[in-house]
């Protein structure tokens, strides 16, 4: 072989890994399922279990002002992977007023034809897209990710509830993309008496695999990683069970800590950390109602899942991207998930739809300039807009815990946190007077600010205006989760016949859904 030729043929290489390496950064984004705010150490927690994120949050940026979109999983999902409010995208109930639903296995509808989801954009770039974990958006054919953008799924249409008979109800299915590989509490063991199970290994694996495979393409990836170990029935593989001074949610705190390092520190050793921004969050608050051993912390704030106050809404969240996010900063930005979308769009270089109203901000100022931007929050319980925030001030036009039924039940939303006038477990209104509290001084959201002050009628005065704006310009998406029937559930996914996991569905009888809180 001639000079010649090797030069050409090293040229070839170069410009070859020099092309690779230049496409658009990858994006990994970490939701988990039930983590409350105060379960970080980075955050206050007691026993500092959470050594991976603690070093995330020193080598990255922490928001300590992050919300969902609404308190539970859902809803919350489909605000993230759309940029849209649950009451624009249709991830909401009109049964009721002010209600939280969700895609339990009876549910009729899912996530709508007409929404666009991230990964869909992002094939605009040559994005290679991965769910792993859970889906939650519909698990019926026409709503599962591979027909939402996602090239690749492993994982769950629903929560790991069970184990169930497959008579009166099936067993959740476990898919590898576009089939079922096996069931929960089947061939994907959990273990409720111990809460031993494997599930957050198997995830982690295929996650460090398919950042292995797209590196070596020198594809740009889009990661959704999704576990469910901290939903309760929580669980954790054997070498955690035990190892928590916090008890068996701890262990799965612990485990997914462990594992997000693992992630952090392969991206580092594949020698792609500076071309990937990471983002770790929640899908909603702590679920407080299911007690100490199901449940995590929402550190100072009041209440849990379910409700607006801020134990329900405010997240744990950290941005990691080595070289273009500071290392040790903190913004007190106002940030939703449903940002996630628009940043992650930005930072590959994809417009955003112009067809609709995106909710989500782009936050690449704030995360590479550290700058402000000036945003609402609005916190909604199903249909009904219940607060709003704007700077330190958050504002409740509705109030409400849970019903009295439930809570004499023993279905407590604010265990050890009732508030008089505020936890109401009736829906309270509001909006002639509404309730103001300052949560830099006041977190907890225990001390109303006097209607008699100039404090709040300025605050007022300022807030009114806003959701006057927002109420005006806000068309609700047809509503997709008012309709259940006992014949959609996970009787015969596909891939069900190869393994002879098929089940007979009862005749169909289509009710409409009952979302109690």
């Amino acid at each position: 072989m001639s000079l010649k030729t090797v030069i050409c043929v090293l040229w070839a290489v170069c410009v070859g890994q020099t092309a690779g390496s230049q496409h658009g950064p990858n994006i990994i984004i970490m939701l988990m399922d039930d983590m409350g705010w105060g379960d970080l150490g980075v955050f206050g927690e007691p026993s500092k279990e959470t050594p991976n994120l603690d070093l995330m949050a020193a080598q990255g940026m922490l928001f300590p002002n992050f919300y969902t979109a609404n308190p539970l999983c859902s809803p919350s999902r489909a605000a993230l992977l759309t940029g849209r409010l649950p009451v624009r995208n249709g991830f909401y109930t009109t049964n009721a007023h002010a209600r939280n639903a969700y895609t339990p296995q009876e549910i009729v509808g899912g996530i709508s034809q007409d929404e666009i989801l991230l990964p869909e954009l992002l094939k605009k770039k040559d994005y290679v897209s991965k769910i792993i974990g859970k889906w939650h958006l519909g698990h019926r054919t026409q709503y599962l990710p591979l027909k939402h953008g996602f090239d690749e799924w492993f994982g769950s249409p629903n929560c790991h509830f069970g184990p169930y008979n497959n008579s009166v109800r099936p067993n959740i299915p476990v898919y590898n993309n576009s089939e079922m590989t096996g069931r929960y509490y089947e061939e994907f063991e959990i273990n409720v008496k111990t809460g031993e199970s494997n599930l957050t290994q198997i995830y982690l694996k295929e996650g460090l695999d398919f950042i292995s495979q797209q590196a070596v393409a020198q594809r740009p990836f889009f990661l959704y990683w999704v576990p469910d170990a901290t939903h309760s029935p929580v669980y954790a593989s054997e070498r955690f069970l035990g190892k928590s001074q916090r008890g068996r949610y701890g262990d799965a705190v612990m485990e997914l800590d462990g594992s997000i390092g693992q992630i952090l520190a392969h991206l580092v050793s594949l020698g792609i950390h500076n071309n990937t921004l990471v983002f770790f969050t929640s899908d909603n608050g702590a679920a407080v109602m299911s007690g100490p051993h199901q449940s995590g912390s929402n550190g100072p704030f009041l209440c849990g899942k379910e409700t607006t106050f801020e134990g329900g809404m405010r997240e744990p969240a950290i941005a990691w991207w080595p070289g273009r996010i500071p290392a040790g900063t903190v913004s007190y930005q106002l940030a939703s998930v449903m940002d996630l979308f628009s940043t992650s769009l930005s930072v590959a270089g994809v417009l955003p739809p112009d067809d609709r109203v995106i909710d989500g901000l782009d936050l690449s100022p704030v995360l590479f300039n550290n700058s402000l931007l000036d945003r609402p929050i609005f916190y909604y319980r199903g249909n009904q807009m219940m607060a709003v925030r704007i700077g330190q001030y958050k504002v409740h036009y509705w109030t409400w815990s849970n019903s009295w039924e439930e809570f004499n039940t023993g279905i407590n939303f604010c265990p050890g946190q009732e508030v008089p006038g505020v936890t109401t477990h009736t829906q309270e209104e509001h909006t002639m007077q509404p309730l103001i509290f300052h949560l830099g001084q006041d977190p907890g959201e225990r001390y109303p600010i006097s209607v008699q002050s100039e404090e709040y009628r300025d605050v007022h005065r300022q807030v009114t205006a806003v959701v006057e704006q927002h109420q005006k310009d806000l068309i609700p998406g047809m509503p997709q989760l008012n309709m259940c029937d006992l014949a959609v559930m996970n009787w015969s996914p596909p891939g069900c016949e190869q393994l002879g996991k098929c089940l007979k569905p009862p005749e169909s009888n289509p009710w409409k859904c009952v979302w109690p809180h």
